[in-house]
């Protein structure tokens, strides 16, 4: 089983960047696809971004291309989600996710193992 943990959320300004972390224990974590989901009050969880267990493969919500970059470190076992150019439609609850599929799905459902989520908060 792998535990899940994300740090880096607070607020910031239009414009501005945030660097959340997730630092993953247990289980098999260099082998494990890794994704980035929001959820904003009232809305459902969304995907953000996914990356491939060995960082080769990357894939990204058509509102964070260009802005957002997922990356992972595998000797630390923490997975990045480096945001730039922030919106305040950015402002959400974000949450790491892990998975055994293949092919970096998009839906919660087809990930296995949750971190508690980080508040990020974007001023205008």
């Amino acid at each position: 089983q792998v535990q899940l943990v994300e740090s880096g959320g607070g607020l910031a300004q239009a414009g501005g960047s945030l660097r959340l972390s997730c630092a993953a224990s247990g289980g098999t974590f260099s082998r494990s696809n890794m994704g980035w989901f929001r959820q904003a009050p009232g809305k459902e969880r969304e995907f953000v971004a996914a990356i491939s267990w060995s960082g080769s493969n990357t894939k990204y919500a058509d509102s964070v291309k260009g802005r957002f970059t997922i990356s992972r470190d595998n000797a630390r076992n923490t997975v990045y989600l480096q945001m730039n150019s922030l919106k305040p439609e950015d402002t959400a609850d974000y949450y790491c996710a892990a998975t055994t599929k293949a092919l970096l799905p998009t839906t919660p459902v087809n990930y296995d193992y949750w971190g508690q989520g980080t508040q990020v908060t974007v001023s205008s």
